[in-house]
Parts: structure tokens; sequence; C-alpha cells
């Protein structure tokens, strides 16, 4: 009889440790969503530099559209640090759930800590990617209406 409540207590250890690993993918997928939208942006820059470089008549426009993509890549820059510090407070969740079961659950509120700090993260996340969607919308329409004013004169 003992063994098996060794063992059912080994399925729920594992069981908790699992649960961070919903977090963690959902944080990944998110974090992907990131790193995509900062290559995007930073071909973005380069194209704007490249134009820029060329003295393009319209260079005001085009300073307005390098200071906004900058702005985008630091915020985009800020939700993958945020992320990143997710995956590693759910990491940490996991293994201190592990740690805690095997050193007679002495780490108290830790592995709770960490999840808060993870779930902390990904909110701060969300925000900047928030920001930087909404920014990206911005620039667009500025240099939609750039190029419609263009077309009409």
């Amino acid at each position: 009889m003992l063994q098996n409540t060794g063992a059912l207590s080994h399925y729920a250890i594992l069981t908790a440790m699992l649960a961070p690993a919903f977090f963690l993918t959902a944080t990944a997928a998110l974090l992907a969503s990131a790193n995509t939208r900062l290559a995007r942006v930073v071909d973005r820059l380069r194209g704007l530099i490249v134009a820029w470089e060329l003295d393009a008549p319209d260079r005001a426009e085009r300073d307005e559209q390098i200071l906004r993509h900058r702005q985008r890549a630091h915020l985009v820059l800020r939700a993958c640090r945020l992320l990143y510090g997710a995956v590693a407070s759910f990491v940490g969740t996991s293994l201190s759930l592990a740690m805690d079961a095997f050193l007679g659950f002495r780490l108290g509120v830790v592995p709770t800590l960490l999840a808060v700090f993870g779930v902390l993260f990904l909110l701060g996340a969300s925000f900047a990617m928030w920001r930087e969607v909404s920014l990206a919308v911005v620039s667009f329409d500025a240099e939609l209406d750039q190029e419609l004013a263009r077309r009409r004169n």
C-alpha cells in the first residue's frame, strides 16, 4: 500500500510539473510571433534606410517612418525579453515543483511566485505587443495617406 501512495504522489508531482507546460506553449507561440514581427520591422527599416540614403524627395516623411519603425522594433524587443522571462519563470516553476517535492515541501510559495512572475511577464509582453500593433497600424495609415496624396497630385 505504501508503494501505491508513493506512485500516486509521483504522478501528482509530474502532473503539477506539466501544468506550466501549457503556459510555455502559449509563451512560445507569442515569442515566435514576436520574432516574426521583429524580422518584418527590421526588413522594413532596412528598406527605408536605402530610400533615405538615396535622398528621396520625401525625406521628411521617410524620417518619420524610420522613427515609427524604430519605436516598433524597441516594443517588439521589450516583448521578446518579457516572453523569455516568462519562459524562464515557467521552467523554474516546473523545476521548483519537483525540487519542492524532493525536499519534503520546504520551498513554500516559491513555485507559486515563479508562476505568478511568468504570468506577469506574459501580461507585460501582451501590452508591449498591443502597443506595437497599434503603432504598426498608425504607421500604415500614415504611409497610405502619403501615397494617396502623391497619386492625387
